[in-house]
């Protein structure tokens, strides 16, 4: 899949946790929040002089880094739970995240070739 199709998939998607996604998919997704991100970081220090990587509790935050990455939280979670459903995995599994060691898993899943065919959370449709 390519990259304007898999965004546009995710958003048409956006709170669908079933199915699956293909690696392609989830890949060209990561590679856009993290663009977007990058983006909005950007604006939130030209327009409200705030710097994303600062460390100092007192900087003020950036809102619309800050809003854009809470509109992204549901897609993320929905495309990443579907790329798990795609290498036959519970979407469930995400919450490794929450572990050191489950990082490692998790991006080892992300990476996996896709089941071919159909698997416990039907067939792969792109």
């Amino acid at each position: 899949m390519e990259f304007i199709p898999s965004i546009k998939d995710a958003f048409n998607k956006y709170g669908t946790f079933s199915g699956r996604s293909s690696r392609s998919q989830y890949w060209w997704w990561f590679l856009f929040t993290i663009l977007s991100g990058i983006f909005f970081s950007i604006i939130d220090f030209a327009i409200l002089d705030v710097n994303a990587f600062s460390t100092d509790p007192n900087e003020p935050i950036g809102w619309f880094g800050t809003l854009w990455s809470l509109f992204l939280f549901i897609p993320g979670l929905a495309v990443g739970a579907r790329r798990l459903h795609d290498v036959n995995r519970s979407g469930w599994w995400q919450l490794l995240i929450l572990t050191v060691i489950g990082i490692f898993l998790l991006l080892f899943w992300y990476c996996t070739k896709s089941d071919q065919g159909e698997n416990n959370y039907g067939n792969l449709s792109n």
